[in-house]
């Protein structure tokens, strides 16, 4: 079972899983690069996994199903054009052998879900290369989403959820905003080694053409300004540069910290 990202639009990646006969797709923004893949690998589309419902995600589903007849999941809780098998927190997505366990991951959208494919005996079995998780905008390497309809209490838990997985998951994320989110990283963290090895390493696959995703958990726990709010750098960075008193709560120090990223450049 390879994992293979599509390019789409400028800057989204499509996540696709193939055995060399079928394949699952996450978040067909747009089909176009999905019909490519599957023709020149001769897959047959088995299902889509849709994370959130906006278009950059789902623009391309409607076709992808009329199509290949491929099964859609989606989020309970989110307007994605029917039929799809609705799902949330506890529930699972299986397809090809493979058994996602579904996350409720909200704050970039009210219903956003994460799909993550643990590294048990029925995964590797079928041939998974596991653990990975299918993040959509929730979080990015180096950042997170923009809190389009959620709180910063709520995309600090769903934070707190993703980062909580093994630390050897795959982080499949679904924009190249890696570098963009780095430079805003460094300014928070100036001071943090293994952010400037990893950012060299960034640029270097950019350089090359190259993805830097998927990124590893671990190593955003190490370099992820988002995943590392409560750390003392980067308490200190946020409340200087917000004017926040040391009694703040933690939502509000992540709101500002978000605040900061909106508005960096």
């Amino acid at each position: 079972m390879k994992l293979v990202p599509l390019p789409a639009f400028a800057d989204n990646y499509i996540w696709m899983l193939q055995d060399g006969r079928n394949a699952i797709v996450v978040d067909p923004g747009e089909a176009a690069p999905v019909f490519d893949a599957l023709a020149r690998g001769g897959l047959h589309l088995a299902a889509i996994l849709v994370t959130h419902h906006h278009p950059d995600h789902t623009g391309g589903v409607a076709a992808l199903r009329e199509a290949t007849n491929a099964q859609v999941f989606g989020p309970a809780r989110e307007t994605i054009p029917e039929p799809l098998v609705r799902l949330e927190q506890g529930d699972h997505a299986e397809v090809l052998g493979l058994r996602f366990e579904v996350m409720d991951v909200p704050g970039h959208t009210a219903g956003h879900i994460a799909y993550f494919l643990p590294a048990d005996a029925h995964n590797l079995a079928a041939g998974a290369p596991a653990p990975l998780v299918f993040c959509g905008d929730t979080l990015f390497s180096g950042g997170c989403g923009r809190l389009f309809e959620g709180t910063a209490a709520q995309m600090l838990a769903s934070l707190d959820a993703l980062a909580a997985l093994p630390g050897d998951t795959r982080v499949c994320c679904a924009h190249e905003y890696t570098l963009s989110n780095l430079r805003f990283a460094q300014a928070v963290e100036p001071g943090n080694a293994d952010l400037a090895q990893y950012t060299a390493r960034c640029e270097a696959l950019r350089a090359r053409g190259e993805p830097t995703l998927p990124s590893q958990l671990s190593t955003e726990r190490l370099v992820n300004p988002f995943l590392r709010s409560r750390e003392a750098a980067v308490l200190q960075a946020v409340r200087r540069h917000a004017g926040l008193s040391p009694q703040s709560g933690q939502p509000d120090v992540f709101a500002a910290l978000r605040q900061w990223k909106n508005d960096f450049r």
